[in-house]
Order: C-alpha cells, then sequence, then structure tokens
C-alpha cells in the first residue's frame, strides 16, 4: 500500500485540475504554481527543467503570458490513471486554445506525470509531446483568427 489513499490522490488531482482552469482563464499562474512544493522538478521538454515552485512560476507566469500561448486557456483532461503504490497520476491533458472567432476546435496534448508529495502538493510534473503537434495547432488556430478578423 501507498503512503497516499487512493481518495486523496483523486482530491489533488481534481483540486490541481480546477487550479490549472482558473489560472488559464484569469492569466494568473500564482496559484497553479503553488500546487509545488518549494524543491520541486518540473521537467518540460521544449522550455527545459525547473527547479523548485519560484522558477515553475517565473516560467509559466512568462509563457502563458505571451501570445499567442495567453489564449492557450483550457486544460481538459482525455484520461489519467493513478499508481497508488507510488503516488503517482498520468494523464492526457489537451492543451485547448480560445474560439478563434468561427466555432473551430484547436488543441493538442501532452502526456503529463505528477508525483503527489502530499497536502495538495506536487513534487514532480513533467509534460511529454512532440512540439511540431503544437506548432501545427497553433498555425491553423492563427490562421482562423486572422480569417475571422478579416
Amino acid at each position: 500500500m501507498g503512503k497516499f489513499s487512493r481518495e486523496e490522490l483523486e482530491r489533488a488531482f481534481d483540486h490541481y485540475q480546477a487550479t490549472a482552469l482558473r489560472a488559464g482563464t484569469s492569466g494568473d499562474w500564482r496559484p497553479w504554481a503553488d500546487l509545488f512544493t518549494e524543491d520541486a522538478t518540473y521537467v518540460e521538454h521544449l522550455f527545459g527543467t525547473f527547479g523548485g515552485r519560484e522558477a515553475i512560476y517565473g516560467w509559466i507566469q512568462k509563457t502563458m503570458s505571451t501570445p499567442p500561448n495567453d489564449q492557450m486557456k483550457f486544460f481538459p483532461i482525455e484520461w489519467y490513471m493513478i499508481d497508488e503504490e507510488r503516488g503517482w497520476i498520468v494523464a492526457q491533458v489537451w492543451n485547448r486554445m480560445l474560439d478563434p472567432g468561427d466555432g473551430s476546435l484547436h488543441q493538442a496534448y501532452n502526456f503529463t506525470l505528477l508525483k503527489y508529495a502530499g497536502e495538495l502538493q506536487w513534487s514532480y510534473e513533467e509534460d511529454i509531446y512532440n512540439p511540431s503537434h503544437f506548432g501545427t495547432m497553433i498555425k491553423s488556430w492563427q490562421q482562423r483568427v486572422d480569417s475571422s478578423n478579416g
């Protein structure tokens, strides 16, 4: 049996998702960064590895405030698995852009590994994805924005 119950892991993951939605829609990523322990590690395959909550915050706030990333507001979960023994969660996360004005949907996915540290905090996150898929999605979204503003 793991250190944390399945119920606690579910509750922490629900809190993580709700906080990501609030951060995405408000543009304030501080509450999301505060979900990580002070010494957490965040591995982001395009942007690098960040050590510590403040480094995670600095990166996410800047990245998600810069166009076109500032239009990526929603992060619905396609599926997830809980490894109760390790206290880990693996999920497929959609990174969804705002409607470009024509009702079309633009999103790309990543796989996220979260390692739970207790008290609704995470000690590790790794996002695994193909950056070219995101590039293609963003390009398509931008073309739709441009044609909607025509």
